[in-house]
């Protein structure tokens, strides 16, 4: 997990390190020190000199924590642009994005501690809950999945299997909803390019398949989007009431 890791660098030291790590692949940085913040875009801010934390995730995100609080003082969610140079004695990282243009700016006026981490996370992530669970609830909030969507059964048995949801959306085609708790691979691809074929022959228009879960491997996703089928991330069910959901008629 550990890279490499600097305490109390000089300026020199300090830059060679970021120049060496910002962009190595999979690479988080931990900055702890002295810095000045500068943000320019939707608004403009300063952060006066002060103790904060700057985290660069792998993915080129950016947070400046301060001493207190979850939320971070200044972020980026993601950078298009991240670069750090020496300018008038001390280390200058600067983070920059194209839409919405955005320039965050951070100035190191002492560092006490810099690190830099491979992380992974290959654990799998559940949904909190049963599949039968998850089911009801996106049966009844069915706008977690998309804005417009009308739930018409679930659990509708055809001859390939049951739908997990079998809906329509705003336009009025017909939707087939797959549903995983974890991660969804190729076998859950597979089963929703069934159902839709099945069902396809027996509505008239487009039937459209979508695949629910809280994350997809990316081969899965590949095939999902050759084949003409949607992903929607769950990360979380909204809450329902424990009374059971009445049945809905296939139509």
């Amino acid at each position: 997990m550990l890279r490499a890791v600097l305490t109390h660098p000089t300026p020199a030291e300090l830059l060679a390190f970021l120049r060496e790590h910002v962009h190595a692949g999979g690479v988080t940085l931990h900055l702890a020190g002295e810095l000045e913040v500068m943000y320019a875009g939707r608004a403009a801010s300063m952060a006066e000199a002060g103790d904060r934390f700057v985290i660069v995730k792998a993915d080129g995100s950016l947070q400046v924590h301060g001493p207190r609080g979850v939320k971070p003082v200044n972020w980026q969610p993601r950078t298009d642009f991240l670069q750090a140079d020496l300018e008038d004695g001390c280390v200058l990282l600067h983070a920059e994005r194209r839409s919405p243009a955005e320039v965050v700016r951070v100035r190191v006026l002492s560092c006490a501690l810099v690190s830099a981490l491979t992380l992974t996370d290959d654990a799998l992530f559940l949904l909190q809950g049963t599949e039968a669970q998850m089911q009801e609830a996106l049966a009844r909030h069915p706008e977690v999945i998309e804005p417009g969507l009308t739930v018409l059964d679930r659990e509708l048995l055809i001859g390939v299997g049951g739908l997990d949801l079998y809906a329509r959306d705003a336009q009025g085609r017909y939707v087939i909803v797959e549903l995983k708790r974890g991660k969804a691979g190729h076998e859950a691809v597979h089963q929703l390019s069934r159902y839709v074929g099945a069902v396809q022959p027996q509505v008239p228009g487009v039937v459209r398949g979508i695949l629910a879960a809280p994350d997809i491997t990316t081969p899965a996703l590949r095939a999902l989007e050759a084949a003409g089928l949607e992903f929607r991330r769950i990360e979380a069910l909204p809450q329902v009431q424990e009374e059971a959901l009445q049945p809905l008629l296939f139509q």
